[in-house]
């Protein structure tokens, strides 16, 4: 038998796993013990935290991040010929979404690997849920351009696909940067543009809030260091 590859969510920050992990990844938590990781540490501790009984010892963990040997990633998946099931974490949310785990997931189709994906949070849906946007027509475009001249350019092109399209466009920014891509937004954007900001979701800290560019223009938020989900659209 080929053991399968199950896509495991995990929390999106410091929260109890199970307010918004269901019990069904406890249960796998429990019977797996190799694992396709993003960070060795973070997975360690959200095992622990999900199902503390179960020995740490007797884990396998495969690092799977922007430093892994591209030819290392096939060699993850070869405990599943062998019937062991194999558990993908992300660092935070969704695996495989916005995440380098898709590599694996594409590979574990292609040798036949049955790709079992598991209910938790994702903060691209989460977002896209409480923003008020077109939740039919909306797109994940990832991190912007760094160089402000690419940047500004880049986001005037997601205008005007919102507005021709009416398509919803998500974005994300390294946490350190977050609070001057706000004011970036505020700048560039038309006046009218819907703008959502969407972070700490699912923590207790958790602020989402709608508004039009002018808006945000006269208040503040703190968003430094805060993950974050940014979201326009212009009607």
């Amino acid at each position: 038998m080929i053991g399968d590859l199950y896509l495991i969510p995990t929390t999106l920050g410091e929260v109890s796993p199970f307010e918004v992990i269901p019990i069904a990844v406890k249960k796998r938590i429990e019977e797996i013990d190799i694992y396709i990781v993003e960070s060795e540490k973070s997975a360690r501790r959200f095992i622990k935290a999900v199902g503390p009984n179960k020995s740490q010892d007797k884990l396998t963990l495969f690092v799977l991040n922007k430093f892994t040997e591209a030819s290392e990633i096939p060699k993850y998946l070869n405990p599943c010929n062998e019937g062991h099931s194999i558990g993908l974490l992300s660092d935070a949310g969704c695996p495989a979404v916005a995440d380098p785990g898709s590599d694996v997931v594409r590979l574990a189709h292609e040798k036949n690997i049955r790709v079992i994906p598991m209910v938790g949070p994702s903060s691209i849906l989460l977002a896209v849920m409480a923003s008020g946007m077109n939740g039919q027509c909306f797109a994940f475009n990832g991190y912007l351009p760094i160089d402000k001249n690419e940047r500004k350019s880049k986001l005037k092109q997601l205008e005007k696909r919102s507005f021709e399209a009416q398509q919803a466009q998500a974005f994300i920014e390294t946490p350190y940067r977050n609070q001057k891509l706000l004011e970036d937004l505020c700048r560039i954007l038309n006046s009218n543009t819907r703008l959502c900001v969407a972070c700490d979701l699912t923590l207790s800290s958790q602020f989402v809030k709608t508004l039009a560019v002018h808006q945000w223009q006269k208040i503040k938020v703190d968003l430094h260091k805060r993950p974050a989900i940014f979201i326009i659209q212009r009607d």
